[in-house]
C-alpha cells in the first residue's frame, strides 16, 4: 500500500519528530518495516533486552536522562525512540480494497482530540479487525508518544487516514458501499439493529460536543448502544462496543 508524507504527524515537545516511549510502543515501532528511526535512548538495563537494528543511533542514560525526553512523569520504562512520522494513508487506498462483504468496519472520528481516547480506539480497532481509522486533520491529535502508548502498538499497524474534509470523506465512504452509522445516545435504534448485513462505518463524536450536524447529515442512520444506568460512555469504550457488535455478526 503506497503512502505519502503527512505534515501533521509531528510532536512539538523538544523535537519536531515524534518520540515514542515505553517498551510496547518502542518495540512495535522497531518491528514496523515502514517506520524510519532517528535515535534510540536506552538505560543500561533496558539495553540488555533487545537486539538493536543495524545503523540505528543509540545513546545511553539513566532514568532521569530519559525522563527529560518525555512528557512529565511519562512511564518510559527505559526506552525512548525518536522516529520519522509515518507516511499517511489516503482514503481512496482503503476504499480501493473493495466492499468484500466482510464485517471489517471503518471507524470515523469527528473532532475527538484526546490522544488517550484516539490511541485506545486504535487499539480496539486493530483487535476487532477494522479496516482503518479516519479522522479530520485539523481536529485530531498528532502522532505522539502519548497516543502511541495508549494505542499499545496499534499505531504501527492500523491504517490511519487523516482527511481535510470529513463530510466529503463520509460521502466517499458511502459511495463505496459502507453503511454509515452515527452513534448517538439519543437515537431510538440500537446499533445491533442498525448494522443489518451491510459493511459498517461507525461515526463517533467528541465527548461533550458529540457529532456535528453536518457529520450526521452524511450518515445513513443514527444508533445508540443498549446501555442503562448511565447517560453515555467514554468514546473509546463506545467505539469498542460497536466494533464488537459488528464482529459478532461473523460468529
Amino acid at each position: 500500500m503506497g503512502r505519502r508524507p503527512h505534515p501533521k504527524s509531528q510532536q512539538s515537545q523538544k523535537s519536531t519528530f515524534p518520540r515514542l516511549y515505553g517498551r510496547h510502543a518502542v518495540f512495535a515501532a522497531l518491528d514496523n518495516p515502514e517506520r524510519s528511526f532517528r535515535k534510540l535512548w536506552l538505560t543500561p538495563a533496558s539495553a540488555k533486552t533487545l537486539d538493536l537494528p543495524p545503523g540505528l543511533t543509540v545513546q545511553y542514560g539513566d532514568d532521569h536522562d530519559l525522563g527529560r525526553l518525555c512528557p512529565v512523569d511519562a512511564p518510559h520504562q527505559g526506552y525512548v525512540l525518536e522516529v520519522e512520522p509515518l507516511e499517511t494513508i489516503w482514503l481512496d487506498e482503503i476504499l480501493a480494497q473493495g466492499n468484500d462483504g466482510s464485517n471489517r468496519p471503518i471507524v470515523v472520528l469527528d473532532q475527538v482530540t484526546d490522544p488517550h481516547n484516539v490511541g485506545a480506539i486504535m487499539r480496539s480497532a486493530l483487535a476487532f479487525g477494522a479496516r482503518a481509522l479516519v479522522t479530520q486533520d485539523r481536529h485530531s491529535p498528532a502522532e505522539t508518544g502519548v497516543l502511541a502508548r495508549s494505542a499499545s502498538g496499534a499505531l504501527e499497524q492500523l491504517p490511519w487516514v487523516r482527511t481535510v474534509n470529513l463530510a466529503r470523506a463520509l460521502g466517499e465512504i458511502g459511495e463505496a458501499g459502507f453503511w454509515r452509522i452515527a452513534l448517538d445516545g439519543t437515537a431510538e435504534m440500537t446499533v445491533e439493529t442498525a448494522l443489518g448485513t451491510a459493511q459498517a462505518a461507525f461515526v463517533l463524536g467528541s465527548e461533550g460536543e458529540g457529532l456535528r450536524p453536518l457529520t450526521v447529515q452524511n450518515c445513513d442512520v443514527i444508533a445508540k448502544l443498549p446501555i442503562t444506568g448511565v447517560e453515555s460512555l467514554n468514546v473509546s469504550n463506545a467505539a469498542a462496543i460497536a466494533m464488537y457488535a459488528s464482529a459478532r455478526r461473523g460468529l
